[in-house]
């Protein structure tokens, strides 16, 4: 009768493993404000067409910049938001900096609201449409820009705007803070928490570009998810070197630059970072897990069960849910011989990589040199950055924009993520964990594809929208 005893053990846990699924419920506890807010939604299109029109892309190499178009879109912000500028306080930064103030009843609990208004360069001869004439086709609105985040800069600034005509105080100082640096990291964002920091400024909430409503994104949910970063992921860039004497290609040593890159290369996509289910990942598991399928919900009710199979479905499927994960590894560059006939003296790799919460540059560093485990190759950081800090979701601002998504978006699944990319929002992690990184809008995964690339577009609903969240938010501050 010893056989039992494994039996009843495998019922019980079965059984247990099944209530905890059964019980893995939705939990509705997210504010909706039903109430229209109505607004012009023709000027708001135009406004962001005029600043579609400004040429503001960014270079690391500041000479290839064109300064006028920067100060010409800084000049036309009185024309394009003048209740703005009659109320706010407005002040330039160095690096591109600029910061409004709008007081309000009381100076306790700030809020921030940011976005940048450079943009990365464009290859003209790929795009459909030209990057900044600002077309309107087919209620679509074309331009480099249009995304990456001069929508958020026109939502905020039409927000305020629109509430500032209607006579709207809000209870506490609203901050609008922009960097004209931040796809080349500029010190813009730092100048303006540096000034905070200074001032002894605490904000209860801090609202950067981000996450978005979006679909299809997490395993057996169809519903919107939208997506509020509460930190970011790392980055590294890191070069490998491998050297030689070089010589003619009709006579290979055993080892050779290019073959030890590509072996050190191949142990590293064989043997990734350790995942790891980070507090951002885990409250996302435990908000949109419990939409999910019965036999995903199975999984997210029972990770410590079930964290193997996870495991190994990130390992299989890659994309965004292994980097939720773990620490990933791009390679993107290669450099070895001028010639196809000569082994080079010296060939090299470079990799992108986006850290875990739980790494930093200095462990993955260490990682990266153990797995390849090859003295004659040389492992340089490039660039790093360690992840942000994590904000906390147990505080009104997380609340306020949580309701201003799910009162904008109506029938949308809000949740805390981990957002992968990086932003200047990780600055302000010195002197809040109320930080939160939500781009607003709701993105087909064609549209996303499109930021950084070729045709990037805009559906006019969107950017109405983007106006719509921030008058939302900023009614609650």
């Amino acid at each position: 009768m010893w056989w039992l005893i494994p039996v009843i053990l495998l019922f019980l846990l079965i059984a247990y493993v099944v209530y905890r699924t059964i019980n893995f419920k939705p939990i509705d506890n997210t504010k909706v404000n039903k109430e229209e807010e109505v607004f012009d939604k023709d000027i708001t299109v135009k406004r962001l067409q005029e600043l579609i029109k400004c040429k503001t892309v960014s270079y690391k190499d500041r000479n290839l910049e064109d300064n006028e178009e920067f100060e010409k879109l800084i000049k036309i912000l009185p024309i394009l938001y003048p209740s703005v500028f009659e109320v706010c306080d407005f002040k330039e930064l160095p690096d591109r900096g600029l910061l409004f103030k709008w007081c309000g009843k009381n100076e306790n609990d700030p809020a921030v609201m940011m976005a940048h208004y450079d943009v990365v360069p464009v290859n003209e001869d790929m795009w459909d449409k030209p990057a900044f004439d600002a077309i309107i086709e087919d209620g679509v609105l074309w331009g480099r820009g249009t995304l990456d985040t001069k929508v958020t800069f026109n939502g905020v600034l039409s927000a305020a705007e629109h509430l500032i005509r209607k006579g709207f105080t809000p209870e506490n100082d609203i901050y609008f803070a922009f960097s004209g640096g931040e796809e080349v990291s500029g010190n813009g964002a730092l100048n303006i928490v540096d000034l905070f920091e200074k001032a002894g400024i605490t904000p209860s909430m801090v609202v950067d570009e981000g996450g978005a409503v979006v679909e299809n994104v997490f395993p057996g949910v169809s519903a919107p998810c939208g997506l509020i970063g509460i930190a970011e992921k790392g980055m590294m860039d890191v070069r490998y070197t491998a050297k030689s004497q070089g010589g003619h290609a009709s006579a290979p040593k055993p080892k050779t630059p290019i073959l030890s890159l590509s072996k050190a290369c191949v142990k590293l996509s064989k043997n990734p970072f350790k995942t790891h289910i980070t507090p951002p990942v885990a409250k996302m598991f435990d908000t949109l897990g419990r939409h999910s399928s019965f036999v995903y919900r199975m999984i997210f009710a029972n990770l410590w069960l079930f964290k193997p199979v996870l495991t190994l479905i990130c390992n299989l499927s890659g994309g965004e849910m292994n980097a939720l994960m773990r620490t990933t590894v791009a390679f993107t560059q290669a450099e070895g011989s001028k010639a196809s006939n000569v082994i080079p003296p010296k060939a090299s790799l470079v990799s992108n990589i986006r850290l875990n919460p739980e790494d930093t540059v200095e462990s993955a560093k260490a990682y990266l040199e153990k797995t390849i485990n090859d003295g004659d190759i040389e492992v340089e950081v490039l660039m790093g950055m360690n992840p942000s800090r994590i904000s906390t979701t147990d505080c009104e601002g997380f609340e306020k924009v949580k309701t201003a998504v799910a009162s904008t978006w109506k029938g949308s699944i809000v949740s805390p993520y981990l957002m992968v990319q990086c932003s200047d929002s990780r600055h302000w992690g010195k002197i809040s964990d109320k930080v939160f990184r939500f781009s607003a809008m709701d993105l087909t995964s064609e549209e996303r594809a499109t930021i950084h690339g070729n045709n990037e577009r805009i559906r006019l609903e969107t950017v109405n929208k983007a106006v719509e969240f921030y008058i939302r938010l900023m009614k609650q501050c």
